[in-house]
């Protein structure tokens, strides 16, 4: 609370003891805020009971030694409201005013309460010094959790407003001496991050809400070791850990904090041992931890591990052997380094061979064994190029011969077999790997990639979406017969289950069939658009991208390696040599704004040397909020691994998003958790410059001559373009226009039903 708020609080606090004093003078002077006062009606008439936790207005004035803290927190509030660029009192959440309005509120006007209320508690039967240390107590926690704030990275204002709200209450709590009742009554995120500095003190209640957060979530527990690691019950937690994400314990192993590594060492837990025995004794321990079952169970040595792991084939044959044996202790580490090595070691290899003869081409699988090859494929989904699976495939095949493909997918546990056949569906082969079955084995098969996709969470849709996304690639006109028939089933066996999943997930399945048949023009958009209840799947009107003032916003993020820099001389080259653009820069990004037609300006990144180049894009980004520029238009271009970076910018105005690197399913739906009404464009596999840059350049002529930005005409000229470079034929085909984009347009029906 800044000094002059502080006075106009104490106003009242005046007019009340003038009042007091002279009762005309009450009636001159009303405060036209007073705080609301609670009438006993069975006491005297002149008996007024006020809660002083509920008054707004301080009851005396701060004192000097606790005036200091105060300041405290006020200085960490003006860094929140100072955060945007403009001191506004106000905390700024993008461009979200209701959000905005919230973090605002919790933030800046309920701290300001808490402050009030802790001034205004009573002492309880403590003595000043007493009442003063705890009031300074509860000062500092205040101004902790406004530290917290200032330095988190991703603040939400959900849970900043609940975790005020828990601060208010909890020091209540606590003045009342009924701290205990309040924790066991709370046991949550909110009262553990207050009681930082609130349970200091009070080992009892400090112990047991660290246990039951522990029994909990030990995941969500473990990371904040540093806060308990000394503590007795910490081994509890690390054991309980090390089961759902044992490479966290490993982290801790090898870090280079004792404490934290004393911690995990310590703990007599067979499985956390054999994380520590790993993380001391490996020559190579990060290739050794996907191991941990063989060494828990006592399979194989660390030292035979690391023997294995020298050998690229021979470990991830094993890799595989981890993945078929599917023992849930660390089950997400072997898997994701099976995923890992699926790309290092020959997925990228055979794309970057792409011009080689075959047998030099795919000499790096030569020794690979059927079920290898199968998670080689599912596993390198989002890089591997189509002549790269096709060759994959038919090693595949012809190595698992006499079996049959319903055997090797059995031998394999059907993991990821929707993936599977959605890839066949999209290269044209899935014929031939049906064509190797029985037809009842065939029939039981594609009834299983249909069927139980009700179950799971609610939001749990990788299965179904790959089912919606094979819709658009099966030809086989008696197997999609065949599988609308499967929906109908599966739909009415959904509502006799009253499974609200399963009866929107197959109601859309049904409708996406039938619109896939007549979306190609834009007739058959917009009654496919009708039927699945979303706006124009086709089509972005021009004016959903305009601002007030008629501006079309774009921001294209690029990275500091070198890909990044040739893709952003490229794409600069392109508005340079043309009259219609002018090109100017700053130190950390550049603006390209059109010099005729529609108003369009563009902010680009430079693409410095990393980490600078996400220094770079948060600058840019701060300066675009501060002057109250929000983009209608996104566009990623850089490697997959730097994706996640561009998604966690993205915000609800955005309209159109261009992926310049794979679309997959996860990354579909985190562009829709941001982006809710985005038209995607993403490609199946990597993507690229001499694809990317064509796309771009048809879109800005669309937006230079005002039009609404139509897929189907824009991909019809695209085709005609491609089909005169041969070269990069390939490569284009695995890009998916919005309209086409099936798994995108699932998830935007699915939410709207469900909500």
């Amino acid at each position: 609370m800044p000094v002059m708020r502080r006075i106009a609080l104490l106003l009242p606090v005046v007019f009340f003891l003038l009042a007091a004093v002279d009762p005309v003078y009450a009636q001159m002077h009303v405060p036209q805020h007073a705080p609301p006062v609670h009438i006993n009606k069975y006491k005297k008439k002149d008996t007024i009971l006020v809660s002083p936790y509920t008054l707004d207005t301080l009851l005396a004035p701060i004192p000097m030694n606790r005036a200091y803290f105060h300041d405290k927190i006020d200085k960490e509030q003006k860094k929140a409201d100072d955060a945007d660029g403009f001191p506004d009192w106000k905390v700024h959440y993008g461009g979200d005013s209701m959000q905005t309005a919230i973090m605002t509120h919790a933030l800046l006007h309920n701290v300001d309460q808490v402050q009030i209320m802790i001034e205004n508690m009573p002492a309880n039967g403590r003595d000043e010094v007493a009442a003063n240390q705890q009031k300074i107590r509860y000062l500092q926690a205040v101004w902790e959790m406004m530290r917290q704030y200032n330095s988190d990275p991703k603040p939400t204002p959900d849970y900043y407003s609940k975790l005020v709200a828990d601060m208010h209450d909890m020091l209540i709590a606590a003045n009342e001496n009924k701290l205990m009742e309040f924790v066991v009554a709370n046991t949550n995120v909110y009262t553990l991050d207050n009681g930082q500095v609130l349970l200091n003190n009070t080992p009892d209640i400090r112990s047991y809400i660290y246990t039951k957060m522990g029994k909990a979530d030990p995941v969500m527990m473990v990371k904040r070791l540093q806060e308990f690691a000394n503590d007795t019950f910490a081994g509890g937690i690390i054991k309980a850990a090390a089961r759902l994400a044992p490479d966290l314990i490993f982290n801790y192993a090898t870090s280079t904090k004792d404490v934290l590594k004393n911690a995990v060492v310590r703990t007599q837990d067979p499985l956390v041992q054999a994380i520590v025995s790993i993380a001391v004794t490996s020559k190579a321990p990060l290739k050794a931890l996907p191991f941990l079952p063989d060494v828990f169970y006592g399979r194989k040595t660390v030292e035979e591990i690391d023997t294995i792991a020298e050998h690229p084939d021979r470990y991830f044959d094993n890799l595989v052997r981890l993945k078929l044996e599917d023992d849930p202790i660390g089950r997400h580490i072997y898997t994701e380094e099976l995923k890992y090595r699926a790309l290092t070691y020959f997925v990228r290899q055979l794309n970057e061979l792409h011009e080689a003869k075959e047998d030099v081409r795919f000499r790096c699988i030569d020794s690979l064994p059927p079920s290898s090859l199968y998670f080689l494929m599912v596993y390198g989904q989002d890089e591997i190029y189509t002549s790269s699976f096709l060759g994959t495939f038919k090693r595949m095949m012809e190595r698992m011969k006499p079996a049959k493909g319903d055997e090797l997918l059995s031998s394999l546990h059907y993991d990821h077999f929707r993936t599977f056949i959605r890839m066949c569906a999209g290269y044209n082969t899935l014929s031939e790997f049906l064509g190797t079955m029985e037809d009842t084995s065939k029939t039981a098969l594609m009834t299983s990639f249909i069927g139980g996709l009700q179950k799971g969470k609610a939001d749990d849709l990788e299965d179904a979406v790959d089912v919606a996304d094979a819709f658009g690639s099966i030809k086989d006109s008696a197997l999609s017969v065949f599988l609308q028939k499967k929906v109908r089933e599966n739909y009415e066996l959904s509502y006799k289950q009253s499974s609200k999943k399963g009866v929107v997930v197959y109601s859309l399945l049904a409708l996406l069939f039938e619109g896939n048949k007549i979306s190609g023009s834009d007739t058959g958009a917009a009654v496919a658009s009708a039927r699945l209840h979303l706006p124009s799947i086709n089509k972005v009107h021009f004016n959903d991208l305009v601002n007030d003032s008629g501006i079309v916003y774009q921001q294209v993020f690029f990275f500091g390696d070198e890909d990044g820099v040739a893709s952003y001389d490229s794409y600069m080259e392109d508005f340079k040599k043309n009259p219609k653009w002018k090109v100017t820069n700053d130190s950390f990004w550049t603006v390209i704004s059109s010099t005729e037609g529609k108003r369009i300006e563009i902010y680009a990144n430079r693409p410095l040397k990393e980490p600078q180049d996400e220094e770079a894009t948060d600058s840019l980004i701060n300066y675009l909020n501060a002057n109250n520029i929000h983009p209608t238009i996104m566009i990623h271009r850089g490697h997959s691994y730097h994706l996640p970076f561009t998604l966690s910018k993205l915000n609800k105005q955005v309209r159109i998003v261009i992926l310049g690197s794979c679309g997959g399913y996860h990354n579909l739906a985190i562009v829709l958790d941001h982006a809710p009404d985005a038209h995607i464009v993403s490609s199946k596999q990597t993507g690229s410059m001499a694809i990317n840059e064509p796309i771009i350049r048809s879109l800005n002529t669309m937006l230079l001559e005002g039009a609404d930005v139509n897929w189907i005409t824009m991909w019809r000229d695209l085709d005609e373009y491609f089909l005169k470079r041969k070269d990069l034929q390939e490569r284009y085909d695995d890009y998916v226009p919005p309209y086409k984009n099936l798994g995108a347009i699932f998830i935007k029906a699915y939410r709207q039903m469900m909500h």
